[in-house]
């Protein structure tokens, strides 16, 4: 008996609504019907499949939010096809250091980068070089509507590569998070059901899609559910307080919430027809999630993902499965295991605190081209070490809800975006009057966490803090560059020479 296609789009399309005319992303300028996604994703698909590819090539993608990107998305699953989506912000150095490590077959770029992407090109290895815009026009685009509407989508197995997501690590490398068509399959049925969602909804999109939460996590969702999309490039508070009574589901970071907050506009009759606000990417202040309660009736729903899992944990939809509390993650999801381990993976009671691990049909296989990595990151009997800390239970809370403590892993998020502090403490490190510098994140009620840095100067030397950011932007994309930067005498370090971040936070927020 043959095997199902355990290709996602297949998955995906087979949850579309019968009446294919339905709108399944609506925009400012034009609607896409659920017909549209199936045709375009299917001229793309035949646009790459042109090029004669081998299966599994990577597509790197790094191009401004648009339908057309999606569809791209959706076509390079079709195609068999990985794709590597980047953010926007990252500059012609990060980008290079991503395409020499995953040596794409493609490169896709918004057409103001398409001279430096074919010099990259060229060096790397030669990749076939195509433009797309933020309005969904470019070479790309052009050679798809030459295409057939129709593609019969490759006959993936569920542990097929779908994407490489590059996250952050101790180890100065960006590692590539190798995630499967299976990985995304359950995690997009369990949080179908999860969430409630139904043909009915529409999903304010405002997320940027070279991401996990607004690429898999929200566009998933939808799509499985039949349900429409309004299809927003970014957070715009007037945009979004014009669509909000037209939606039913928003997700967003907590920068989101916050921003709302601060608009007068911002009223329960404008959320009048909402069933659920989703937070996640970063931790949401207690502060943010009453006054979001007070103002608008809602508890924002807080998750736990990330890059090589996608979703992990969720506080209850339904009231019946327990209330969402702020400050904690929820119960691990169905399907997930989670367990809470000191340093020799052995599992603590009730409420301590220690290494976050979890086990599940969503966890990623391991990273590109890193086996070592790999292997240091999974625990003998198979348990992802996430990097976190975390706890379950305790404090009166039941013992399967968990809370994030923080990261033992040298991990900056802010504003939903991974920042690597030894990254951008390389370059200052090469700075003239610079010693050496430790950069941290602090807490910050728009961003979660910002990033800052300390500077030792070398002795007798008195570096412009605010030069050192200026030069900072011009090699890091803007989230990287620290908002602050203070001068001290010494970084603090253990017994062992260490720096001891910890006590650089403190010392942050004590304001010494």
């Amino acid at each position: 008996m043959p095997q199902p296609n355990g290709n996602l789009y297949t998955l995906l399309a087979s949850h579309f609504p019968a009446d294919g005319s339905k709108v399944a992303i609506q925009t400012p300028e034009k609607n896409y019907s659920y017909d549209d996604i199936d045709a375009l994703s299917a001229q793309y698909a035949n646009a790459l499949a042109s090029l004669n590819l081998p299966a599994g090539s990577r597509i790197a993608v790094q191009v401004e939010k648009s339908p057309e990107a999606l569809m791209l998305y959706l076509a390079s699953l079709r195609a068999g096809l990985v794709y590597l989506p980047l953010n926007t912000a990252y500059r012609d150095a990060e980008v290079e250091y991503f395409v020499t490590d995953a040596e794409p077959a493609v490169l896709v770029c918004d057409p103001t980068r398409e001279t430096g992407m074919h010099a990259l090109a060229q060096k790397t290895g030669g990749a076939r070089v195509f433009t797309l815009d933020s309005q969904g026009a470019g070479s790309l685009t052009d050679a798809a509507q030459a295409q057939d509407p129709t593609f019969d989508t490759h006959a993936s197995q569920a542990d097929d590569l779908a994407a490489i997501l590059y996250t952050s690590g101790t180890t100065g490398r960006s590692k590539g998070a190798m995630l499967s068509h299976g990985n995304l399959s359950s995690n997009a049925l369990v949080l179908h059901d999860y969430w409630g969602w139904s043909d009915q909804d529409v999903l304010l999109h405002m997320l940027p899609i070279f991401h996990v939460h607004g690429l898999f996590v929200a566009s998933h969702a939808a799509l499985l559910a039949g349900a429409s999309m309004i299809w927003l490039p970014k957070l715009d508070i007037a945009q979004a307080l014009h669509y909000l009574p037209q939606s039913t589901v928003m997700m967003g970071v907590p920068t989101y919430y916050v921003r709302l907050l601060d608009d007068p506009g911002f009223t329960r009759d404008v959320c009048r027809n909402m069933r659920l606000f989703i937070s996640g990417s970063a931790p949401l202040l207690s502060d943010t999630f009453s006054a979001f309660e007070a103002r608008t009736g809602h508890r924002i729903l807080e998750r736990y993902g990330m890059s090589e899992t996608i979703m992990l944990t969720s506080n209850p939809y339904h009231q019946a499965d327990g209330q969402r509390i702020a400050g904690t993650v929820g119960p691990a999801l169905p399907g997930v295991d989670l367990r809470i381990t000191n340093d020799k993976d052995e599992p603590l009671g009730t409420g301590e605190i220690g290494d976050v691990q979890v086990r599940g049909p969503n966890v990623f296989s391991g990273y590109w081209r890193m086996p070592e990595k790999t292997r240091e990151e999974f625990t003998g009997d198979g348990w992802f070490r996430t990097g976190d800390m975390g706890s379950l239970g305790g404090n009166g809370l039941s013992d399967n809800v968990v809370t994030i403590v923080g990261r033992n892993k040298d991990l900056i998020i802010s504003g939903g975006y991974n920042v690597y502090p030894k990254e951008i403490e390389l370059v200052l490190d090469e700075q003239p009057g610079v010693l050496e510098s430790a950069v941290i994140g602090v807490p910050h009620p728009d961003f979660g966490e910002a990033v800052v840095a300390v500077v030792v100067p070398l002795e007798g030397a008195q570096p412009d803090t605010e030069q050192l950011r200026e030069t900072l932007r011009t090699d890091l994309a803007n989230f990287k560059v620290p908002k602050e930067i203070r001068l001290i005498s010494a970084l603090p370090r253990n017994t062992m020479g260490k720096v001891q971040k910890n006590v650089l936070r403190q010392d942050w927020s004590a304001g010494s």
